[in-house]
């Protein structure tokens, strides 16, 4: 039997039949459109053309050190810092504390920790000499050697990002040379040249870029490339320090359409973020644009909220048609950070943070001071004798456990500014505040919110940079990031600095009924202080006044008759009538 079927006769296809039968075969065959965020008039937008506000944190510390971060300002930049540390226990092991630091600073958990939190992108901050050698210490001159650290720890940061689809957005914070007077913020040497006396810096600086670019083309959870960080420089006056006065920054301008045009050789499909000179705010002579994908990135640090803070760059931005983002801000109080994420959403800017982890308060997560630290303070600072290799190896061990996510303290109240309390003006419990017969409720776990949400204070943020507004916020520096000023004691922390008119909220969820007198814990060496307490929104009538004590950290406890509680949420608030005291806590109890 035959099985062989013979083929059908080829079909007659006409020319327009032709003509649309391989259209239709080319584009089934085409690569689909990347996702790449892109600058559309005043926007970011995604490939879907969905406009992207970008929420972000920036990684300083990782890769880039700064002296303020670890409360050793007097050495400031990083080579000063790893000089120090050679001191005391020589190259081999301080070539080993870098390598434990770049692996224990920002892992995986860091950033899942943020994709939670509410953030949707990473600023990272480069150090160059990561990815290739100083100018000085090349082979050969004019030639670039190529890292492989710094690239694969970007791999690494990126595929943890794609993973929790954020963008990541690379950021060259430490350039060849130096680009600022700043020196701590590029670990510049100011004994070499700097990026803006070198060529070959300048040179080897865009050599990167091209590199980085090439190697990162078809990324679309790349957000872009941020060429240069914070330039801070005189070109036309060398005594203008801060680079705010320049009015045509020329070289500035130059550099960056040098290094987007080698960008652009290799990869059109990523934003390229310009800051301008004085700290990314003084964008004198650095329009017209040059390419259609360009985003302004200016920076905020401790000034007003208003409108009109952010006026120039709203400008810029109706002028040149350019998209802005808040490149870098942060290093105040919540309701600072709460005030200026506000105003930059209004006005459709996306934001990133400086930074996640430092020791201190103001930011989500704090590194732990380790035991012993302050005897290596008092020696680089010269104020005390050199610890044994022994104890500064013990110390810095602890150090590089302590920088790791679960070993530092969480900041909720940081968070919940950034992201809650932007858009809801609402309060809820900074604990369970479960309250019993004989429960102690501490001071400084006033609820989450506001200011006049959930605590009044009269100062509440730190405007360092604005002539005539000596303010500080948190004056204690303790504790929690809010406006309220919070210090330490023998047995935990307390509320002091309370002045006329200050209040504190507390949400309590009552577990058993009968609770009808209130304890707090207060103290005055002078007395004078006068409290008034109210619950569920009802002022008690009459108010309490605050005993001299004798002694800041001799306390006593005023016993408050309250209308008894039932099971359930109940609210009380503390009001300094008149202030002068200090608080530490309330204590619930029964006839």
């Amino acid at each position: 039997m035959n099985t062989h079927i013979k083929p059908p006769a080829s079909p007659i296809i006409f020319p327009a039949l032709a003509a649309l039968f391989c259209c239709i075969l080319f584009m089934s065959c085409e690569t689909p459109k990347k996702n790449f965020l892109h600058a559309q008039g005043h926007h970011i937008v995604n490939g879907h053309g969905d406009t992207i506000i970008l929420r972000g944190m920036g990684l300083g510390g990782w890769m880039l050190q700064e002296g303020y971060m670890f409360r050793i300002s007097f050495l400031g930049r990083q080579y000063r810092i790893r000089e120090s540390i050679e001191d005391i226990i020589g190259k081999e092991e301080t070539d080993r504390f870098y390598e434990q630091w770049l692996a224990n600073h920002t892992r995986r958990v860091d950033i899942d920790s943020m994709a939670a939190w509410g953030f949707n992108s990473i600023r990272l901050p480069m150090h160059y000499n990561l990815y290739t050698l100083p100018v000085e210490d090349e082979p050969v001159d004019g030639e670039n050697t190529w890292l492989e650290k710094g690239f694969a720890m970007t791999d690494s940061l990126l595929a943890w990002c794609k993973a929790n689809r954020m963008y990541l957005i690379l950021d060259l914070h430490a350039a060849p040379g130096g680009q600022g007077n700043d020196l701590n913020i590029s670990d510049r040497n100011p004994d070499k040249p700097s990026f803006w006396e070198s060529e070959a810096n300048r040179e080897k600086t865009i050599a990167l870029w091209r590199k980085l670019a090439d190697r990162y083309v078809d990324e679309e959870w790349i957000g872009g490339y941020d060429v240069l960080n914070e330039t801070n420089w005189g070109f036309e006056d060398s005594t203008d320090f801060r680079g705010t006065a320049e009015q045509t920054n020329v070289p500035l301008r130059q550099f960056l359409v040098d290094v987007t045009r080698a960008i652009r050789e290799v990869d059109t499909n990523h934003i390229i973020f310009l800051e301008g000179n004085g700290f990314a705010n003084n964008y004198n002579g650095i329009f017209p644009k040059w390419d259609d994908n360009l985003v302004l990135s200016f920076h905020k640090y401790g000034n007003p909220n208003t409108e009109a803070s952010i006026q120039r760059f709203l400008d810029l931005r109706e002028e040149h048609d350019i998209p802005l983002w808040l490149g870098e801000s942060g290093e105040n109080s919540n309701t600072w950070f709460t005030e200026a994420i506000e105003l930059c959403e209004r006005n459709g800017i996306g934001w990133a943070w400086w930074q996640n982890k430092k020791m201190g308060i103001n930011q989500p997560l704090e590194i732990k001071q380790p035991e012993g630290y302050a005897s290596l303070l008092d020696y680089w600072s010269g104020r005390g004798s050199k610890p044994s290799h022994e104890d500064a190896q013990r110390i810095l061990n602890e150090w590089l456990e302590n920088i790791k996510l679960e070993n530092n303290i969480f900041h909720p109240d940081v968070v919940d500014a950034m992201f809650r309390q932007v858009y809801t003006h609402g309060a809820i419990p900074f604990k369970e505040n479960a309250v019993r017969e004989g429960s102690v409720l501490h001071a400084i776990d006033f609820d989450l919110g506001r200011q006049r949400v959930a605590y009044y204070d009269t100062d509440t943020a730190s405007y360092h940079y604005t002539p005539g507004m000596d303010t500080q916020g948190n004056r204690g520096r303790s504790y929690r990031n809010d406006g309220v000023d919070i210090q330490p004691d023998s047995s935990g922390y307390h509320i002091f600095h309370i002045e006329d008119g200050e209040w504190l909220q507390y949400t309590l969820n009552v577990m058993e009924e009968g609770i009808m007198y209130l304890g707090l814990a207060v103290n005055s060496e002078t007395g004078g202080g006068r409290i008034r307490v109210a619950v569920n929104g009802e002022t008690l009538p009459e108010p309490i006044a605050v005993p001299a004590t004798g002694s800041g950290q001799t306390w006593t406890t005023l016993v408050v008759q309250i209308p008894a509680f039932t099971m359930g949420k109940h609210m009380v608030r503390i009001t300094a009538e008149t202030g002068g005291f200090n608080f530490k806590s309330l204590t619930f109890g029964q006839p």
